[in-house]
């Protein structure tokens, strides 16, 4: 199997073993299937959200975890800011909307698209959402984040459980290795904001929920409690960058196991997938684990 179905149930394989033990090809199939239902979904709403009320999208979408009261005293109460993690799931636009209206606006990161009619569309339907959008591949784009994160009542969520560039850090997730965006670290680290983690997930509407909405489900939006950067700035820089990017993999991975269907991961990011010759400054680490699963790979193969 190839393409991004394929890739999505390669992703998902390592979820459901790693929470279950095992999965069959039953079982991963059905995953993939809402998976690529959730995936579809999101494209629809995309091109929608801007047609629907205030009042619809945030029926949509309910705020909860550990993390919110902390995030709403520090970035809606008080004049502070934050960096998040977030990933590939649910909504990003509904996501955004809520943070801006329930928290604080919102500074994230996109790529730019070849099409540019699109992507100025995009931008000013986020906008008008109080989603301010700044392009990846800008120079000195950390900077600007970091610059963002000095102002008051501001969010900077970043997308970063997939790092497609030549560069990105090696953590551990799912009984594998996974690369992800050094961003959210970086951030963390050189302003000294403590760092929210966000897992967004699909849920049944009833009642009065799924009339306000005006359908039959909504997102719920899971922020965790804030990891303390003090705890890792005696560390040298990369070691900490490194330590703070595998603590907030480790509480982002525990909700994705949680809901793998709605995590819209088609592209390869486990070791296993990945192109060893075309990343920079691969740790002798994860090139020793990528050596013994292709010798486990080949062992497997002799003995059929």
């Amino acid at each position: 199997m190839s393409g991004g179905v394929g890739q999505l149930e390669r992703n998902l394989c390592h979820v459901l073993e790693s929470r279950d033990g095992s999965v069959s090809k039953k079982g991963l199939r059905k995953a993939s299937l809402q998976g690529m239902r959730s995936y579809f979904t999101y494209f629809a709403e995309a091109m929608t959200v801007d047609g629907q009320s205030d009042e619809r999208l945030l029926a949509r979408a309910r705020p909860i975890g550990p993390g919110l009261p902390i995030c709403k005293e520090l970035v809606h109460d008080n004049p502070g800011s934050a960096p998040m993690a977030i990933s590939h799931q649910g909504n990003w636009d509904y996501e955004g909307f809520l943070a801006a209206n329930v928290l604080a606006p919102v500074t994230v990161t996109a790529e730019r698209l070849k099409n540019e009619k699109l992507l100025n569309t995009f931008i000013e339907i986020r906008k008008r959402m109080d989603i301010t959008v700044l392009l990846t591949g800008q120079p000195h784009l950390i900077e600007k984040l970091e610059d963002a994160l000095s102002k008051p009542h501001v969010l900077v969520p970043l997308l970063a459980d997939r790092d497609l560039s030549r560069y990105g850090e090696f953590v551990h997730a799912f009984g594998s290795t996974i690369r992800v965006a050094r961003g959210p670290a970086t951030l963390a680290l050189d302003t000294g904001k403590p760092l929210f983690v966000v897992n967004m997930f699909r849920e049944r509407l009833h009642g009065e929920a799924r009339r306000k909405a005006g359908i039959g489900y909504g997102y719920v939006v899971d922020l965790s409690a804030p990891i303390d950067i003090a705890q890792f700035r005696g560390l040298p820089r990369e070691e900490a960058i490194h330590a703070i990017s595998q603590a907030w993999v480790d509480v982002w991975s525990r909700d994705i196991a949680a809901h793998p269907e709605d995590w819209h991961m088609l592209q390869p990011i486990f070791v296993e997938d990945l192109d060893m010759s075309r990343l920079k400054d691969v740790p002798d680490d994860v090139l020793a684990e990528l050596r013994q699963i292709n010798a486990d790979d080949n062992t497997k193969s002799i003995g059929k």
